[in-house]
């Protein structure tokens, strides 16, 4: 029996995010994996993602595109997982989550992308430049366990994410603060659940050729 959730995803993709936070709600789910050539750009994902890009969901019938989005969807439309924020967690939940899916990842793409603006063109962006951006989520994440503080919530699947992946492959340094915050996931087992089946997807993948 299909469930009221699908997933649409490449394990090598964004998708992974997505991946991690269902792990986290515990809800039953279906999975379409797609390829980047082919089902991404057919006619009927692009009825669901006009982007044609993953991850993307459907519950029961509604589409959400965007990461970021989905994680706070997700909390919000699963409140016995406990993700979504507490009233005193409100501020920095929704400041730093929409923080890492605009200027943290603007600032990021452009300088992997070989582009910073003139010191001109930075007054027009909304990170300013890469350091800026960088330095305000390390300086956050100082001294604290999670985004929100002593509690792990959506936040921080979205946020830990950007910060593993950054340090990982080297578009985001290795901050003292970035390495204890991605160490400190990454022995989530909802995390390593999830890791293990996008790393099995990609293993087979590339068995197929």
């Amino acid at each position: 029996m299909a469930s009221e959730l699908t997933f649409y995803t490449n394990p090598m993709s964004r998708g992974q995010i997505i991946r991690w936070m269902l792990e986290e709600i515990g809800a039953p789910y279906d999975t379409e994996i797609l390829d980047y050539t082919s089902s991404m750009k057919s006619d009927e994902y692009r009825a669901i993602n006009p982007m044609m890009k993953v991850p993307a969901i459907v519950h029961k019938g509604r589409v959400v595109t965007e990461a970021a989005a989905i994680c706070a969807y997700l909390a919000d439309v699963f409140p016995e997982a406990g993700l979504g924020p507490r009233e005193e967690e409100k501020a920095d939940y929704y400041r730093w989550l929409f923080f890492a899916a605009g200027p943290l990842e603007q600032a990021v793409t452009n300088k992997a992308a070989g582009f910073e603006g003139s010191e001109q063109q930075q007054r027009m962006f909304g990170y300013g430049h890469y350091d800026l951006a960088v330095n305000a989520l390390a300086d956050h994440l100082a001294g604290r366990d999670y985004i929100c503080g002593t509690r792990f919530n959506a936040a921080d699947v979205y946020v830990g994410s950007a910060v593993m992946w950054g340090t990982q492959f080297g578009t985001l340094p290795k901050r003292d603060s970035f390495v204890a915050y991605a160490d400190r996931l990454s022995q989530r087992e909802a995390y390593r659940r999830g890791k293990a089946e996008d790393n099995q997807l990609i293993s087979e993948m590339q068995a197929a050729g």
